[in-house]
């Protein structure tokens, strides 16, 4: 089985573009031909970022996957969001070390592929 720590990576806030769009690198030959692309590497985060803010059927292959953490904006017992967030990542095969969600302004999850 491929690890998913690693795959296309999104542009996120260090790069120029909307945020979840592909980052797209263009490498050509001396004939002007396209070689490459796509950007590979660790994609950990952006996973966990993924589902984090997506909601139950977002994503078409797992349509159950997805804390939906904006709906947390108005909730005051973060409480069921520390179980979904275990949860729905251990779906994803990310095992959480530490999770400090008792605060939306700052919070901190320490996860890693199995």
């Amino acid at each position: 089985m491929k690890s998913k720590a690693t795959g296309i990576q999104y542009i996120d806030n260090q790069d120029q573009g909307e945020i979840f769009d592909l980052k797209i690198d263009v490498v050509r030959d001396e004939n002007g031909q396209i070689l490459s692309g796509l950007v590979f590497g660790s994609t950990q985060s952006q996973n966990e970022a993924s589902i984090l803010i997506a909601r139950k059927g977002e994503f078409k292959l797992n349509p159950l996957l997805g804390v939906g953490i904006g709906d947390a904006l108005l909730d005051e017992n973060l409480l069921e969001y520390r179980h979904k967030i275990r949860e729905h990542f251990a779906t994803d095969g990310l095992n959480v070390k530490h999770l400090d969600f008792y605060n939306l302004k700052n919070f901190s999850i320490d996860a890693e592929y199995e």
